[in-house]
């Protein structure tokens, strides 16, 4: 797998991740929506952690900084 994902966008998603278990272990969201957030938090940080996504290269995108060749 080739990274597509830069620095930013993973610190981002790690954010989110965070807020999504902060929500559904604090009661606030329940039922399926709080799974359903539970999980989606659980994809961004397997994401982050491999820097790559998925939907990323299916769409063609790619938040991954250039490497300039000397």
């Amino acid at each position: 797998m080739k990274k597509n994902m830069g620095n930013t966008d993973k610190a981002i998603r790690i954010v989110l991740a965070i807020v999504f278990a902060a929500l559904y272990f604090t009661n606030t969201v329940t039922g399926t929506l709080g799974l359903v957030l539970l999980i989606l938090g659980a994809v961004f940080v397997l994401t982050s952690l491999v820097s790559f996504c998925p939907l990323y290269a299916i769409v063609g995108l790619n938040t991954c900084p250039t490497k300039k060749a000397a």
